[in-house]
């Protein structure tokens, strides 16, 4: 009893600390790549800080104040589904099909708050939010049921355990983990798939109405989505591992791949998005699903 109750203030608080630390990286290094200087490395803690302390001067209602706090507790569960170094609160038969549910409640705690402002540019990030995750959901599910298939379980700590000493499912199944890392990338809303917020065109889209302590639990959320993202492909592909800092790693590395190509890609149109997705990922990954199948 005692150790599922540090699970559960430990991995809440070390996932926060793992995404937190990724977004302070990427304002730097895109900075660099610009050739700005940028904020100091620690702007992010800077910001959550200043906006939990600032008072919000608008209010649409429960439901609008009430979407980032469901984002973050649909997040903050999703952290209790993925095994990190030994720390699995919530396990068991099915629980990689619970995670992909539990995982969509982010987005639809956003939709029910931003849709309660009325705004239209939250109103149309909201649709594209939701469209693009229509889109990304198919490669997603089918490529999960490769690796159920491959590893003839759905528990997602008995996939990592059978992926030890190098047996990664990257070796396995590389079209899965070549889908996998695509539809990662595209659910955390990168280039080209930032047209949710598209700055230029819906001003932020479902976070134009929010400010204040709201937009704060709204980063906090989004350093959550950023970690449950990237583990999930980490333990997934990648083999999980034994402790935080091999773990670590292997998260980095991922994202850092993902910073090189944000860098260098255009936006894409939401139907470009969602046509893109349901076309050479959903391809591949059924191609990797027939392999498994005829094995």
């Amino acid at each position: 009893m005692v150790k599922m109750i540090l699970i559960a203030i430990v991995a809440p608080l070390l996932a926060f600390a793992i995404g937190l630390s990724f977004m302070m990286i990427k304002r730097k290094f895109v900075a660099r790549i610009q050739r700005r200087y940028g904020p100091t490395i620690i702007q992010p803690i800077f910001d959550i800080m200043k906006l939990l302390l600032k008072e919000d001067n608008i209010s649409h209602g429960i439901i609008f104040s009430l979407g980032p706090i469901i984002a973050i507790a649909g997040s903050i569960l999703s952290v209790f589904f993925i095994p990190i170094a030994g720390l699995n609160m919530l396990t068991g038969s099915g629980d990689l099909i619970a995670l992909l549910y539990i995982m969509a409640i982010g987005s639809l705690g956003m939709a029910l708050g931003a849709g309660d402002s009325a705004n239209p540019n939250a109103s149309i990030g909201i649709s594209r939010a939701l469209t693009l995750m229509f889109g990304y959901d198919l490669p997603l599910v089918i490529i999960v049921i490769s690796v159920a298939l491959q590893y003839h379980t759905t528990d997602l700590s008995a996939i990592v355990a059978a992926q030890a000493n190098g047996h990664w499912a990257l070796w396995s199944l590389p079209l899965s983990a070549i889908v996998g890392f695509v539809v990662t990338y595209g659910a955390l809303g990168e280039h080209p798939f930032d047209i949710i917020t598209a700055p230029h065109e819906v001003a932020t889209g479902p976070m134009v109405e929010y400010g204040g302590k709201h937009l704060g639990f709204l980063m906090i959320n989004h350093a959550f989505h950023l970690y449950v993202e990237i583990a999930l492909f980490v333990d997934l592909f990648l083999g999980g591992a034994s402790n935080i800092f091999i773990f670590y790693i292997k998260m980095f590395a991922v994202f850092f791949i993902m910073m090189m190509f944000d860098e260098v890609l255009p936006r894409f149109k939401i139907d470009d998005a969602v046509r893109f997705f349901w076309k050479w990922p959903t391809v591949v990954a059924l191609i990797s699903l027939i392999i498994v199948l005829v094995k």
